[in-house]
């Protein structure tokens, strides 16, 4: 994709208005500043991670910052009172517990009301943001586009300025709208709005004058990028809705030169061009539970999120029914992540597969059953291996699992040493990974000629991986909870290790990058 010289695009924008970096410029977030390597393109989160919390809350908002996703889309509206609130129907139905306009409500009035148990029970708690909490959860962190809906645009000026947000925003709006806001802030503040081919180009870039155009996929062309690009003007491409947001339509977009992409998958489409960009990872990542936090855990949609995303295991936790059958749950009882109470040793598959395991997680999972180890590993599909937690299963039956899956060369067993060691006896094509606690057991553990160790990740040191390694046995951690960041990946990644189990895949591809630029 070309890029424009930092001369070229101040001489560009002079043409078309207020300067507003272009792709290749100095980043508009510390977080992802200058030692960033450069992205072929932005992903704009669609109304925040919308997978995992209620839109345009704050836990959707805050979501994408802990995910280094770039920017955030939410909608703005007016109040009863003149307040800017972020929601993005007209009408609270459905969305909040409330009925009516969100127009004939007081901000008061509006952040009374319950914005979460729609969604799931367990964000009964989240509120209407206004729109200066939601400038100030991004600053330093975010950058927001602000779908203006119904905006007061000297207000929403004043908000901008007063919350020090110029340099990591953009309003989009109408033309009309877009120049009440260029107006307004005397073309400090950037603005976007919609283009289609039908309109007359030259035209568009004189009179209307955005930073940026948003434009449907299915008009995105590598001329139209260079033209907008040549004069100052950044291209999101809109890539909304199940025919357009999917990975083949995200490359092609980034391919034409679009330097962001709106879409509602923020968290694969930034994985696919990465994955694209970036094919050897210097370590293997192991999603914990599946894509535990897109969807709810040891379920069908977390286990193909994970491969979908790139995954090179998938952890899954086996237990075991009351009439001897086997599915995929971590905990020993349903009680946490489904609609029922009881041990799965004490309930039969049937019982089981009655309940929901994906309604407390959110609204889209509601119907989501507890798989059965059968349907998780065909879930898999062709590339990812199998993580097997091997919770409360037979080693023998397990074995057959893998035998009937085809799965000797994409899998490992984790157990402790004695139950890897029975394991091990009954095939020698299995993969052990016993527990690794203490660096004083590696002899011991080394005994059941294991594939890997869990290694615990106090533990983790150059010379403690290289001892393993000496050994021909691979290193894998869990860098749950603390460690499940950025700063602690790069050191194990330094120190030669092998796999990182993660709850936060994101995180690992942000240390990634920063270690491959």
């Amino acid at each position: 994709m070309s890029r424009l010289t930092r001369r070229e695009f101040l001489a560009a924008s002079a043409v078309v208005g207020a300067s507003f970096p272009a792709v290749g410029a100095e980043p508009r977030v510390p977080l992802i500043g200058p030692d960033r390597p450069v992205r072929p393109a932005q992903v704009v989160a669609h109304r925040g991670l919308v997978a995992m919390a209620p839109e345009n809350t704050r836990l959707a908002i805050d979501a994408c910052a802990s995910d280094f996703i770039e920017w955030c889309a939410i909608a703005v509206r007016l109040t009863k009172d003149g307040q800017h609130v972020v929601f993005n129907d007209a009408l609270l139905d459905g969305k909040t517990d409330a009925k009516g306009a969100v127009a004939d409500r007081s901000l008061d009035e509006l952040q009374s009301l319950d914005a979460g148990t729609w969604f799931a029970p367990r964000f009964k708690a989240a509120r209407v943001l206004s729109l200066g909490e939601a400038l100030a959860l991004a600053k330093g962190k975010l950058n927001l586009c602000l779908d203006c809906k119904r905006i007061d645009p000297e207000l929403l000026v004043k908000e901008i300025r007063t919350a020090g947000m110029e340099k990591q925003i953009v309003a989009h709006g109408t033309p009309d709208v877009v120049a009440k806001v260029r107006k307004a802030s005397g073309g400090s503040v950037p603005t976007m709005t919609g283009y289609t081919p039908t309109a007359d180009l030259v035209a568009f870039v004189k009179d209307v004058a955005p930073n940026a155009v948003e434009i449907d996929a299915v008009d995105v062309t590598p001329e139209l990028c260079k033209t907008f690009h040549a004069n100052g003007i950044t291209v999101q491409a809109r890539v909304l809705g199940a025919k357009w947001d999917t990975p083949e339509t995200w490359l092609k977009m980034i391919a034409s030169g679009a330097d962001r992409l709106l879409t509602a998958a923020p968290e694969r489409a930034l994985m696919t061009a990465a994955r694209k960009r970036v094919p050897k990872w210097p370590v293997a990542v192991a999603y914990h539970r599946g894509a535990n936090r897109y969807a709810p855990e040891n379920t069908l949609p977390a286990i193909t999120t994970a491969a979908a995303l790139g995954a090179d295991y998938v952890e899954i936790d086996i237990r075991t029914t009351k009439d001897g059958k086997f599915v995929v749950m971590h905990d020993s009882t349903v009680n946490r992540t489904t609609d029922g109470k009881g041990r799965v040793r004490d309930l039969t598959l049937e019982e089981v597969r009655k309940l929901d395991a994906g309604a407390w997680f959110g609204k889209p999972f509601a119907g989501t059953r507890v798989p059965t180890l059968d349907e998780a590993l065909t879930a898999l599909g062709d590339t990812a291996s199998v993580y097997l937690d091997a919770k409360d299963i037979a080693p023998g039956a397990l074995l057959a699992a893998i035998k009937d899956h085809g799965l000797f060369d994409r899998h490992v067993v984790y157990q402790s040493a004695e139950y890897c060691g029975r394991l091990k006896k009954l095939d020698a094509r299995v993969r052990p990974l016993p527990p690794l606690r203490a660096v004083a057991d590696l002899e011991k553990v080394a005994e059941v000629k294991p594939y890997g160790v869990d290694a615990n990740w106090r533990i983790l040191s150059k010379e403690m991986i290289a001892a393993c390694h000496e050994k021909g046995i691979k290193v894998f951690s869990d860098a749950l909870g603390v460690n499940d960041t950025v700063e602690p990946y790069r050191t194990a990644m330094g120190w030669g290790i092998d796999l990182i189990q993660t709850d936060h895949p994101l995180r690992v591809l942000r240390a990634v990058e920063l270690e491959t630029r």
